[in-house]
């Protein structure tokens, strides 16, 4: 690991996991060529925050690479690399409303779109649904995300949640941790890969019933952060340096 003079010791840390989440992304098939995005907010008082450089792919994404931009979403520092417009939109308008949003994850997957075009979203139909449920919100489809007016309303849908469907569009899940944030998207699209996949099965599907739905909102916060976070992100960044090292650096 090589911090470079100029990025404090507590900036360098949000780099490398950030510059992890990235590659973790690419590794679980999640990236979408260079078209989505995740972002992290630096510590300190100037509301920076970091986001891919838009033209690198996820699997080469390094923390040093990553752009730093301001709440304009012009670059603080030099870069070869624009920002993604589309990106600026829906990640400013998150880091903005919500302090908890340390990390916001926001991706295209094939199970997740395909379940935002469902008229009734996720259902309550494997256990791996009910963590997700417990925090969901969606956000109907503006049209890319290009109009600085969309952000208020995405908040407003957003409201106390940490994962929210973009309708039409894909996943988005915020979190204090990447950690958090990773382990709500993995819920989330696993949870969208066992509803398409019973779909496509045929027959009657059984619902989870209700009060069963509603006595997991207790335990989630467990599963989804704190101590399953804190225990699934060890193991992940091993597998990270085995199979794509270097995005610490």
């Amino acid at each position: 690991m090589s911090r470079p003079s100029l990025i404090s010791l507590q900036e360098w840390a949000v780099r490398c996991d950030l510059a992890a989440l990235y590659r973790l992304a690419a590794l679980q098939g999640w990236d979408d060529l260079i078209f989505t995005h995740i972002s992290a907010r630096v510590p300190g008082p100037d509301h920076h925050f970091l986001i891919n450089p838009y033209g690198m792919m996820f699997e080469e994404i390094t923390a040093s690479s990553l752009v730093k931009v301001d709440a304009d979403g012009q670059k603080v520092v030099p870069s070869e690399y624009d920002v993604n417009p589309a990106g600026f939109i829906i990640h400013s308008a998150v880091h903005e409303a919500r302090e908890d949003a340390q990390f916001v994850m926001h991706l295209h997957t094939v199970a997740g779109v395909a379940v935002s075009i469902q008229r009734e979203g996720l259902q309550p139909l494997s256990q791996h649904s009910l963590f997700p449920l417990a925090s969901l919100s969606y956000h109907d489809y503006e049209g890319v995300a290009l109009n600085p007016e969309e952000k208020a309303r995405l908040v407003a849908d957003l409201g106390g949640t940490s994962l929210m469907m973009l309708r039409n569009h894909g996943l988005l899940t915020l979190g204090r941790s990447a950690a958090d944030t990773f382990l709500k998207m993995f819920m989330l699209q696993r949870a969208c890969e066992i509803q398409i996949a019973a779909q496509a099965g045929g027959g009657e599907l059984i619902r989870i019933p209700a009060p069963i739905l509603a006595g997991i909102r207790a335990q989630s916060d467990k599963v989804m952060r704190g101590s399953g976070a804190s225990l699934a992100w060890p193991g992940l960044l091993r597998r990270l340096a085995r199979q794509n090292p270097g995005h610490d650096v």
